[in-house]
């Protein structure tokens, strides 16, 4: 379910820089603030950062929500699927983040608004379907229309129907309802009400919610999307109860990542055995992959919190962090991981998986062959990049080895993303095209490196508040605030120069440090003096490097200097060469016939 936003202000921010969910897509990560607001940063092609451009965004970029009028959208749950976002408001039913940033604004009574455009609902036809994914248009008010199918309301009572939370899946989306019924639109496997092995598996494409019967009488509490299948975890009885829910999957199942024991897909939700009523496990979390599934379970009834994370699915990259690269068909626990440790999230990436304990420790496993973008992961052999077991992220600098006060982990197609500080600090890792990182950077990252939290205009924007509380509620905008502004947009121009000059450098320091050492430039492999903004003496530091240097660094070293050193050697002799046969010509006669005497 949505979290609420805080009213007051803890630890060492305020509600502007504390962040209370984030959430990742192929390529692309969302952040919802205490306050209302959510920033977008990463790739913005199909329009996913909701800032009205394809513009990709290096740092955390806010999203306009607010409506024509005065009055202020705040938003209070997000999702992201692979190419679309999702955002839910306090006063509207529905925020659905377009293609080109187009948006619609669903209200209580059924009336909508946003931008219309025939080419941004049609763009991307060619076997997307974006518009379905989105649910975007006039179509959202089938909400409304239909009513909570846990509902026999009707008439007025009907449109009080609310959103609590969202997902975003490959190419679908879902909601639960505050009734907790399910909603479902894109491209995503509709369930029939019964069970009928005769029926070939197939996906429902619908711009419009559809409820999800099959569940009438029971509360959805949460729900994860895969790129063909979808988990549920559901109420035993009407009501939830804190420790009564069952785990439903349905959907595409060729790699197994339903759990039922087979490779065989479902048109309708069954129950994963080892998480039945009477199993002594119960289900809290659950993240899907593209076709692989996470949980996280607790043993129960128990004196001790015990807390294990299942997997299931495809295994091909390690993903499910078992030590193969097999697939599983049946929820196997995750090897390596301590049993005392309590987990309190869970996500999958494309072919990665991360978990983060409440003590701050984090986990990950996974990845696709040749990125080795989880740390310390192998680097030569079949499986070279790829992590079959869990691989415990150290958190550097001041704050390691543990991550302070975790609260998130979310994952991309290649990228992770860890909220951690009680919320006013991010840590991010893996590929960083497009910016995903949040860190300024469109390099990869191989260890945690600190995103950019708060961005830049988060004092401007808290101070102009401030000032405008103090003038009666009048917020219209006086000198000293669009001075501000005007500061604030220089200082982003400045930023983005000074980013693309430091961008051009790190590429240059890591093509060198990869040529001298076969490894790509990591911030720790700075010498100190440099960490530290005191003076640099390069011979001194040369003198240091060679110190600390094992013998198999030094042969490296060797071998690199003597190539390079007869590659200098052929150039001079080349050009040495090249001089003694211009001179030759020089001294020759000009005239053809005393050169041919």
């Amino acid at each position: 379910m949505a979290e609420e936003v805080e009213s007051s202000e803890s630890g060492s921010g305020n509600l502007f820089n504390k962040i209370i969910a984030l959430a990742a897509g192929e390529a692309h990560t969302l952040a919802l603030t205490a306050n209302g607001d959510v920033y977008s940063w990463g790739r913005g092609t199909f329009g996913r950062l909701g800032t009205a451009s394809e513009t990709d965004h290096l740092f955390p970029a806010r999203i306009n929500f607010d409506s024509d009028g005065d009055k202020r959208v705040k938003i209070v749950a997000i999702a992201a699927g692979a190419y679309h976002s999702l955002a839910v408001s306090d006063k509207v039913i529905l925020i659905g983040v377009t293609p080109k940033g187009a948006s619609c604004h669903v209200s209580n009574d059924g009336s909508s608004s946003g931008k219309r455009n025939q080419e941004t609902e049609f763009s991307a036809l060619k076997g997307i379907a974006m518009m379905d994914q989105y649910g975007a248009g006039d179509t959202m008010s089938g909400f409304l229309e239909l009513g909570s199918p846990n509902s026999s309301a009707s008439g007025s009572e009907r449109k009080k129907l609310m959103i609590s939370s969202v997902k975003g899946g490959g190419m679908m989306s879902a909601a639960i309802d505050d009734l907790g019924s399910l909603w479902m639109w894109g491209n995503f496997p509709e369930p029939q009400k019964g069970k009928s092995m005769e029926s070939e598996f197939s996906l429902t494409s619908n711009c419009n919610p559809i409820p999800i019967w099959n569940f009438h009488g029971h509360t959805v509490v949460k729900v994860a999307c895969g790129n063909e299948h979808v988990v549920a975890l559901v109420t035993a009885g009407e009501v939830y109860k804190g420790s009564d829910l069952l785990c439903y999957s349905w959907g595409g199942n060729t790699h197994g990542q339903l759990g039922l024991g087979d490779r065989q897909s479902r048109q309708y939700p069954e129950v994963i055995e080892p998480f039945n009523s009477d199993a002594p496990w119960t289900v809290y979390e659950v993240a899907c992959g593209a076709f692989h599934t996470a949980l996280l379970a607790q043993r129960s009834p128990s004196d001790t919190l015990e807390s294990v994370c299942w997997t299931f699915g495809q295994g091909d990259n390690g993903q499910l962090g078992q030590g193969t690269t097999q697939s599983t068909l049946s929820p196997e626990p995750v090897k390596g991981l301590p049993r005392n440790a309590f987990l309190i999230s869970v996500d999958c990436g494309l072919f990665h998986t991360s978990v983060v304990s409440s003590a701050g420790d984090v986990w990950s496993w996974g990845m696709e062959k040749g990125l080795g973008l989880c740390p310390e992961a192998s680097y030569s052999g079949p499986d070279a990049g790829d992590a079959i077991l869990p691989l415990l992220i150290p958190c550097s600098g001041l704050y390691g080895p543990k991550f302070p006060e975790p609260v998130q982990v979310v994952c991309g197609a290649a990228h992770t993303i860890l909220l951690a500080g009680a919320g006013y600090k991010m840590w991010s890792w893996g590929r960083g095209w497009s910016g995903v990182l949040g860190n300024g950077k469109m390099i990869d990252c191989y260890s945690p490196t600190m995103a950019l939290w708060p961005p830049l205009d988060a004092d401007f924007r808290e101070q102009s508040v401030k000032d405008g509380s103090d003038k009666s509620g009048a917020e219209k905008k006086t000198e000293d605030v669009i001075e501000l502004e005007r500061k604030l947009s220089m200082a982003a121009e400045d930023v983005k120069l000074l980013q693309s000059k430091l961008s051009l450098m790190e590429r240059y320091a890591s093509i060198l440090h990869g040529a001298t050492f076969g490894k790509p430039f990591e911030e720790r492999d700075m010498p100190a003096s440099l960490r530290g903004g005191g003076s640099f003496d390069i011979a001194k530091e040369w003198e240091n490097m060679l110190e600390s240097l094992d013998r198999g660094k030094l042969v490296r070293l060797e071998m690199f200097y003597r190539s390079m050193l007869a590659g200098v050697k052929d150039k001079l002799l080349k050009k040495r060469i090249q001089e003694i046969l211009l001179e030759f010509q020089s001294s020759l006669p000009s005239d053809s016939t005393q050169r041919n005497k």
